[in-house]
């Protein structure tokens, strides 16, 4: 497997010549966060400094969703990648290692039936209507499970409907925590429960909170949406993520040219809790959206409306 980008960095500034390259990157990711713009010959030892790198590990290191310091190692690959999102949201490189193959993503029933068994199932009769309320119960079977989403939970919706409006930030945080700590056993379970009517609709469109983490008051422009997620190094490396794994193909049987479905639905649960979190856009239906408008884009109007189309017209998705 590829290093990760933390080690990769340690060695390239144990090395004199590695170190100056990268320190010349370092100050080219900078400016562009603080969007500088970039004069031509910056731009040229910009990209001549990214060539040096060529057969450094930094160039070919990648995180994972589940390390501890996450954010560290996705902003050493964007410091690294500098040049990949010049001015455009076509990220096509995703900083994540490539989820394991569909196998680790079937969901291990025998596991969760004899987690079952074991417990008292008076609890769970009712539930076969509601798919989504029993995805909750097994999730209850599970202290991490239970924790976690209890957490995200009460941040989410503390303050929700008052005067004051809830801490965004902190609910992002939480239901990053629960996506990315809990087996996806549990968390795909809660979040793509299969429903046969609008209460259990309901209840899957408000996972997530819907009131604190993925609304605002009024519709803001998906192009605001697109800024705030690239100045942000989680959000950012999401997006590339979902970018890779959830290109559709109208020739693919699942409708993805990665012809990994398990792999877009994984890169889209990455989504939930960056400032892009999409979500159910009604009860009745599985579809799903961002919750921004493309009215008054202007000259954009093409771009913007190819940003809600990867999530709302998607067929990989």
């Amino acid at each position: 497997p590829r290093s990760d980008c933390i080690a990769a960095e340690q060695q390239c500034l144990s090395d004199s010549t590695c170190n100056a390259t990268y320190r010349i990157l370092e100050n080219c990711a900078l400016a562009k966060t603080r969007l500088l713009p970039l004069d031509h010959d910056s731009r040229v030892r910009c990209l001549n400094a990214e060539l040096d790198l060529g057969n450094s590990s930094l160039l070919h290191c990648r995180c994972h969703r589940r390390m501890k310091r996450q954010e560290h190692c996705l902003r050493i690959f964007w410091t690294v990648h500098s040049s990949v999102t010049d001015g455009y949201f076509n990220l096509e490189t995703s900083p994540y290692e490539n989820p394991a193959s569909e196998e680790h993503w079937k969901t291990d029933y025998n596991k969760l039936a004899a987690l079952l068994s074991g417990k008292d199932c008076s609890q769970l009769a009712g539930d076969a209507t509601n798919p989504c309320l029993k995805a909750t119960h097994v999730c209850n079977l599970s202290k991490k499970c239970v924790r976690l989403r209890t957490d995200y939970a009460s941040i989410c919706t503390r303050g929700a409907g008052s005067e004051d409006t809830c801490d965004r930030r902190k609910c992002h945080r939480g239901l990053r925590n629960f996506f990315e700590k809990v087996p996806e056993d549990f968390t795909k379970r809660i979040l793509f429960c299969p429903c046969q009517d609008e209460l259990c609709g309901e209840r899957r469109r408000k996972t997530i909170v819907p009131d604190c983490s993925f609304q605002y008051n009024t519709k803001p422009n998906c192009l605001w949406l697109l800024d705030s997620c690239l100045e942000d190094h989680i959000c950012k490396s999401r997006l590339a993520d979902f970018q890779q794994n959830c290109q559709p193909a109208d020739t693919s049987p699942d409708g993805c040219s990665q012809h990994n479905h398990a792999a877009c639905l994984q890169a889209y649960m990455g989504m939930i809790g960056t400032p892009m979190t999409p979500n159910y856009v009604s009860n009745s239906s599985v579809e799903i959206s961002l919750w921004c408008t493309c009215e008054s884009s202007g000259n954009q109007k093409e771009k913007c409306d190819q940003i809600l189309g990867m999530f709302e017209n998607n067929k990989c998705l």
